[in-house]
């Protein structure tokens, strides 16, 4: 029997162990939340939210904060990380972006989803959960990686996929989120007018310290989509070519001279609910 595409994603998330990947991106996440306007008093959904990467930062800053992800192991690392920080406002636990019940209607001021929800399954009942746990004159921000982007994200995407078969039918990528008519028509579907959505281009640093190489090594033993296009390039032969094709890729964008510090230009989605 065949896996439905939830649990599909399901088992992507929890394949390896992405919190490897997530400790490269602890010190973008915290700027970005600051970035937004997280503070104080607001109530927060952080939807696909790994182990808390926004997740804690947005506590830290006085935010009461619920992340959901799909993968368990990320959900009780998150639970980990807000007790070991003393975050008692900021839990973690299981749900699936396309069906956020049992979230009631309107719960949240702040919905965030930085490289999370774009990665569901079926964009258009993604797009109507986080307008329905929004409260009216809330906020939705996404952070979606741009399809064919020069930068990092799109191109370890571009690298992979020609060494994997081809997606099953019907699959909808999730760099289609990278793309704003697609936002715009898929929040469109749930409600939300053109002029009530804003788009700017931003940028997050993953940091590592470490040549580039490791840090393509972290991404091929942790990283669940680099683990299954390394899978499949072993079966074909290929899997040092695509580990020379990364490396250059991650040695051509890295800016630092003595670690790895590579920016990824990502789309920053604002929703006025």
């Amino acid at each position: 029997m065949s896996s439905t595409p939830e649990n599909a994603n399901k088992a992507l998330w929890e394949k390896g162990d992405f919190t490897r990947i997530a400790e490269t991106m602890r010190e973008s996440g915290e700027a970005l939340v600051r970035r937004i306007g997280i503070g104080e008093g607001l109530e927060v959904l952080d939807l696909g939210c790994g182990d808390g990467t926004t997740a804690l930062p947005a506590a830290r800053l006085g935010a009461e904060v619920l992340g959901v992800d799909i993968a368990r192991n990320l959900v009780e690392a998150g639970n980990r990380r807000a007790a070991e920080q003393g975050l008692t406002k900021c839990t973690f636990r299981e749900g699936d972006a396309t069906n956020l019940q049992p979230i009631p209607d309107q719960a949240f001021d702040v919905v965030i989803s930085i490289f999370g929800a774009m990665f569901a399954p079926r964009p258009f009942d993604v797009a109507k959960e986080m307008v329905r746990v929004t409260r009216p004159g809330g906020r939705i921000v996404m952070g979606n990686w741009i399809p064919d982007d020069p930068t990092l994200v799109a191109q370890i995407l571009r690298i992979s996929s020609a060494h994997t078969p081809p997606p099953p039918e019907g699959f909808v990528s999730p760099m289609t989120w990278g793309v704003e008519s697609n936002v715009l028509e898929r929040f469109a579907g749930a409600g939300v007018p053109a002029e009530n959505i804003s788009f700017v281009r931003d940028t997050f640093v993953f940091a590592f310290d470490g040549p580039p190489a490791l840090l393509v090594d972290e991404f091929r033993n942790y990283y669940g989509p680099t683990m299954n296009a390394f899978g499949a390039a072993e079966k074909n032969g290929r899997a040092s070519d695509l580990q020379r094709e990364l490396e250059e890729l991650f040695s051509s964008q890295n800016t630092s001279a003595n670690a790895t510090r590579i920016p990824a230009t990502f789309l920053r989605v604002t929703v006025v609910r």
